[in-house]
């Protein structure tokens, strides 16, 4: 097992060239024809956040939380969970979108997910820079634990690889895979503590909600552009999160290899 794990690895080391190349093209291809092009990019994160502002902060006037303007502190979350759900959803779909490719038997299936997680990194660095600007506008002082998001996005990236093996394997057979993500992608938002603070639920439910994966992720990111906490501070979580990751990484890649060679039959 833990050879053929080496091996679907060296796959993506050795087609790296080809997974910055098909990443480029995916990203540019959600522009193509549109006058403004790559400016959209720009314009959709920008657009989320201005509209959450207006009906937090201005509509609703949501106090700061723990001194933290709210809009900061939402931003933080959201840029977590938006990159870790577009991986999701597009990696399951990634090897149905490209069913010509699979079907040459040369072609390395394993690499789509990867190619969907680059281009989703793309817009989630613009998300990042427009948190650097709100911070700036804020007057929030800035900290070295800056760069320990880095941490938390490797985090992330390997939990939704993992997840996005597992299914982008599962819809070539079970074509409702797509619509089933979706729909927990939207449980998953509100059950993890991106809109509203763990500690407003009782004590005896936080910890429940502290065992969602991506809790240990969003929570990091605010600590690292807020809280300036240091990740191993939160050594049980930290081991909790690991455990359930790898987990979810070794079941992804070994359903996805075992499925693989039916792929091109069932496509």
């Amino acid at each position: 097992m833990i050879k053929d794990l080496l091996l679907f690895f060296k796959i993506l080391v050795t087609q790296k060239k080809l997974i910055i190349s098909l990443a480029k093209r995916d990203f540019a291809s959600n522009y193509v024809g549109s006058m403004l092009g790559f400016i959209w990019a720009f314009i959709n994160p920008l657009v989320t956040i201005f509209v959450f502002w207006v009906i937090f902060r201005v509509g609703f006037k949501v106090k700061p939380v723990n001194n933290v303007p709210f809009v900061v502190w939402l931003t933080a979350g959201m840029a977590a969970w938006f990159v870790f759900a577009d991986i999701v959803s597009r990696s399951t779909s990634a090897v149905i979108e490209n069913s010509m490719l699979i079907k040459k038997t040369l072609f390395p299936a394993s690499i789509l997910p990867v190619v969907k997680a680059i281009s989703s990194l793309i817009i989630h660095g613009i998300f990042l820079s427009i948190l650097i600007g709100l911070l700036v506008l804020e007057k929030m002082p800035p900290s070295i634990y800056f760069c320990q998001f880095l941490y938390y996005l490797l985090c992330m990236i390997v939990l939704a690889l993992g997840l996005g093996w597992g299914l982008a394997a599962l819809q070539v057979f079970l074509r409702d895979t797509g619509q089933i993500v979706g729909v927990l992608l939207q449980l998953g938002f509100w059950f993890t503590p991106i809109f509203w603070n763990l500690k407003i639920m009782p004590v005896e439910f936080q910890k429940y909600f502290m065992l969602n994966p991506m809790y240990y992720v969003v929570q990091g990111y605010r600590d690292s552009f807020i809280n300036f906490i240091p990740f191993w501070q939160h050594p049980y979580l930290t081991i909790y999160f690991w455990s359930i990751t790898l987990a979810v990484l070794l079941s992804g890649t070994i359903l996805f290899k075992k499925l693989r060679p039916q792929f091109a039959d069932v496509l």
